[in-house]
């Protein structure tokens, strides 16, 4: 009997430890129970699994296979966290847990509770990224089976871990991984026992003791003093500590470390090193983003193990030694980033094993070698920014390359057929150069991989693709700017289900876009401009459907090739075509552009009522086409999201609806040239208060201009020109901060071309890449009255001066000297008096000048700038006027502007006090003969009156 009860007993042991329908233990099933019931979120639904009395099948949950005990949870993120207020205790129940990994996820940001020290069998911990802040528990200490302890910080988050002191970790005996990354350790008690040798003497004790010790990252941290020798230590990094140069570190006397990571510590000085072991063990060298300087030494041949070299982003000059090439195990090899010259070394095609190889933005030059093609494992090749100037034929011998970059060099002649040989080829790019062969299909014979297409501004290359052609690639990005394709659109391109990025601007396309291009998928960024391009935009890719094939996923290193590529979601660029017809409805279809622009067609119509429904544009250029009508109020939908909008050059009319005040963040607001009518709107300046272009130019914009645009502080470039305005200028304009000087606040993001068009020196002109820089204030041609205000010469940045064509009068501002920055100054047509202020000759820059047809009289100035400008008709109109550059010669009495500038203020008042003397001369002469007899200023001035009279 006691022997069946003895097998019944084995039977149901071996059920319970086989069967996993079998469940775990109900009092660890509890506790995770009640840690998931203590989160708070759980965006993704991670935990839904996390059902029914099997916890062992639950997500992230490890089980032993005999005990069923809970050995195992990985929680861990790099994505969508789970969040809680804390970290349950409950989890102190799993007291057989040898491997927790709670990092990225989010748990109240308070202090690495206690009892994780009571979980004493673990052997992985990682808490990385977690947001606990405050000191780091001293519990962790009696973990002394832990063998990876991991409390970094890989997320730059804003909550701070800290250590007090590090006795603690001498009971970590079986550690061979600590990651203490942006970890604060400055703060710790006995400085000695945290920053090494920063105190002469022993090595501290607690490290010394840790022998299991292999992998130490006190990355982020403050250190800076010498590395000590740790033998059994295989990896190190030190990335962002206070090192100052290669040689403080003292790291030559590690001889055993294979990876040492020195990265961002901004050291300086010579890369030297000196001859402490007869043999070093480094396998991975990394010290990028430092200024070392001066030349390469030879001598980083002795590195014989060396595989990864990383040295970019650094001072270093001169040529790349030779030596480099007898580093027979060296499979990385990094030097972007300098100020080396020369050619590239033949000995670098040595090197069988080498799987990437960066010299970019480099002074290098001469041919690529020809060695370079004895590479057979090469999977990276980055020459980009040198002055390299010719490709070998043997690139298409490098059957394992994935990734070519060779922009922005100066390469020219043929590009080699020999590149259509790279199956394995994803990335490639050959542009600004100037390449100028012949592309046909054989260039793409066997690129199956390919998905990065980049060739634009190579102005010589002729892409001859038969219109028959299958391309063997389903590619991701077509860039063939600036290239001559001369066709219509090509027709391989029907064959592409995954674009993303179509630039085929300047490209010398022509006729109408094709009927089956609106079957394809949207493309993110599509750009046709400057072509010759006609007929309606209907046939663009609007459909909402998006592509189901499925992409490999990209490597980390083709996403980083990519960043320029894609920062702007979505983008349709059309300008300078010839395209016509109304804008279609169903453009509103790609509701998430954020850039459009289709200025300089033959577009006509109204704007569609949909555009309000783009919630994420940004851009929106529509200038010098034939539309008309009013603008839509749904365009004010538009919201904060909307920075720069240009409807110039258009037959748009009526008033500017009140909604467009929603559009609160505009940077850029054009609508000159158009019929516009009605008062310029005081929510410009009260709503929209980033403004730094405002241009109304040349429409139908009556009353006065509003006192609130005063409030518009970060204009430069103010443009009111050729409307019906009235009324004077406001005197508030000296608050206008931009006009003042100083930097822009206008900023530029790629994806579209900036202008602006404004009148300087008499003709207008188009400013682009330098549109910053711009300063203008333009209100000519209008009706405005008054006088010239004295407040606008505060305005010290204008670089543009227009109030000609008004009813202004008075005399110019004494001050308009102050101008120092001025070059183009235009008061012409108006009904201005006096003479010309002297301190003109201050105006070192001005190129040109017009105060023709006013009552201006008197001495023209002279001196510095004004010499240059001789042309009579500057001052033509103007009868008073006398001197050069005008034929009439001034007489003996003209009086000089220089000394009527002079205490012009106390002058004024001397000659109210001289003519009411004067009207009462037979009763008052004894007292002003007197007042002239003790006044030495008033009898000068009295005489100077007398010789003006």
């Amino acid at each position: 009997m006691a022997h069946l009860w003895g097998s019944g007993f084995f039977l149901f042991f071996i059920f319970a430890t086989t069967n996993p329908c079998f469940g775990c233990l109900e009092h660890e099933r509890q506790a995770l129970t009640q840690f998931k019931n203590s989160l708070t979120s759980d965006p993704s639904n991670r935990l839904s699994s996390w059902t029914g009395n099997n916890c062992c099948q639950w997500l992230g949950v490890g089980c032993h296979n005999a005990t069923r005990r809970v050995t195992r949870l990985d929680l861990r993120t790099d994505a969508e966290q789970l969040q809680g207020s804390e970290l349950s205790t409950s989890l102190s129940e799993l007291t057989h847990l040898s491997y927790l990994d709670l990092s990225g996820n989010y748990f109240g940001g308070g202090p690495i509770p206690e009892f994780i020290g009571l979980m004493t069998r673990l052997e992985f911990l990682n808490l990385s990224s977690v947001g606990f802040s405050g000191v780091v528990t001293h519990q962790i200490g009696k973990l002394s089976s832990l063998r990876v302890l991991d409390l970094g910080d890989h997320q730059g988050g804003s909550l701070e871990l800290i250590v007090d002191d590090f006795v603690w970790v001498s009971g970590l005996l079986s550690l061979e991984y600590l990651d203490l990354s942006r970890v604060n350790v400055s703060g710790a008690r006995d400085f000695d026992k945290v920053l090494w040798n920063l105190f002469e003497g022993e090595f501290p004790l607690f490290l010394q003791n840790l022998t299991s010790l292999r992998v130490l990252d006190l990355s982020a941290n403050k250190l800076n003093s010498s590395i000590p020798v740790m033998n059994n230590v295989v990896e190190i990094n030190l990335a962002s500590n206070r090192f100052s140069g290669i040689q403080e570190t003292e790291a030559w006397r590690l001889c055993e470390l294979k990876q040492l990571d020195l990265s961002f510590n901004y050291m300086e000085g010579p890369l030297t090193m000196s001859s402490a072991c007869s043999r070093y063990g480094l396998e991975r060298l990394i010290l990028n983003d430092n200024k070392l300087s001066g030349e390469i030494p030879a001598t980083l041949e002795r590195l014989t193990s060396l595989r990864g070299l990383y040295l970019d982003y650094n001072m270093l000059t001169g040529t790349i030694p030779e030596s480099l090439g007898n580093l027979t195990s060296l499979t990385e090899l990094v030097l972007s980033g300098n100020q080396l010259m020369g050619p590239i070394p033949t000995s670098l095609g040595n090197r069988a094993v080498l799987r990437r190889l960066d010299l970019s933005e480099n002074v290098l030059n001469g041919s690529i070698p020809f060695s370079i093609g004895r590479l057979p494992n090469l999977e990276i090749l980055y020459l980009s920014f040198n002055s390299l100037s010719s490709i070998p034929f043997s690139i298409g011998n490098l059957s394992e390359l994935k990734f070519l970059d060779l922009s922005s060099n100066l390469l020219q002649g043929p590009l080699p057929d020999s590149i259509g040989q790279l199956s394995k080829l994803q990335f490639l790019d050959i542009s600004n150069n100037s390449l100028s062969s012949v592309v046909t299909e054989a260039h793409f014979a066997n690129t199956s991989a390919l998905i990065h297409l980049a060739a634009t501004s190579n102005h010589f290359l002729n892409l001859k693709i038969s219109p028959n052609w299958k391309p063997p690639f389903q590619i991701r990005n077509v860039l063939l700017g600036s290239c001559k394709i001369e066709s219509e659109f090509p027709p391989w391109i029907q064959t592409q289900k995954n674009l993303a990025i179509l630039i085929l601007s300047n490209t010398s396309l022509y006729g109408a876009l094709p009927d089956w291009l609106h079957g394809l998928p949207v493309i993110a960024i599509l750009d046709l401009s400057h072509n010759f391009l006609n007929g309606p935009l209907t046939n663009l890719p609007f459909n909402k459907t998006t592509n189901t094939t499925k992409l490999v996923k990209p490597s980390m290193t083709f996403i980083e090739r990519l960043a320029d590529y894609e920062r702007v979601s979505r983008l349709l660029l059309l300008k300078n075509n010839l395209f016509n017809g109304s804008i279609p409805d169903s453009l509103c279809n790609t509701a998430d552009l954020v850039i459009l622009d289709l200025s300089r067609n033959m577009l006509s119509g109204n704007l569609p009522d949909c555009f309000g429904n783009f919630s994420d544009l940004m851009v929106l250029i529509l200038s010098s086409n034939r539309l008309s009508g009013t603008i839509p109020t749904s365009l004010g939908k538009l919201g904060s999201s909307i920075q720069w909008l240009h409807l110039n050059n258009n037959s748009f009319h009526g008033e500017l609806p009140e909604t467009l005040s929603n559009c609160t963040s505009l940077d850029v607001l054009d609508l000159g040239e158009n019929r516009f009518s009605g008062t310029i709107p005081k929510w410009i300046g009260e709503k929209i208060k980033y403004l730094v272009v405002l241009r109304l130019h040349n429409n139908n914009f009556t009353g006065q201009i509003p006192e609130q645009l005063c409030q518009n502080t970060d204009l430069q470039i103010m443009d009111f020109g050729e409307n019906n305005l009235t009324g004077e200028i406001p005197r508030c304009f000296e608050n206008i901060r931009g006009m003042t000087g100083g930097d822009s606040n206008l900023y530029f993001f790629g994806g579209f071309e900036q202008s602006v068009i404004q009148v300087m020196r008499g003709v207008p002109l188009e400013y682009t890449t330098i549109m910053r820089y711009v300063v203008n204030l333009d209100l000519s041609s209008n009706n405005l009255v008054g006088e010239i205000p004295k407040e606008l010469t505060s305005l010290s940045g204008l670089l543009g001066l227009n109030l000609s064509n008004n009813h202004l009068t008075g005399r110019i501002p004494d001050k308009i000297g102050d101008l120092g920055s001025l070059m183009s100054l235009d008061l012409s047509a108006n009904d201005l008096s006096g003479m010309i202020p002297q301190s003109m000759s201050s105006l070192s820059f001005i190129s040109h000048l017009n105060l023709s047809y006013n009552n201006l009289s008197g001495r023209i100035p002279t001196g510095n700038q004004l010499q240059t400008l001789v042309d009579p008709w500057i001052y033509a109109g103007n009868n008073g006027l006398c001197g050069s550059p005008l034929p009439k010669s001034c007489s003996r009495n003209e009086t000089s502007p220089e000394n009527m500038d002079k205490d012009d203020d106390d002058d004024d008042v001397e000659r109210i006090w001289i003519y009411a003397i004067a009207s009462g001369f037979s009763t008052g002469f004894i007292g002003f003969v007197g007042i002239l007899v003790l006044i030495k200023r008033w009898r000068l001035a009295f005489f100077k009156f007398w010789r003006f009279m």
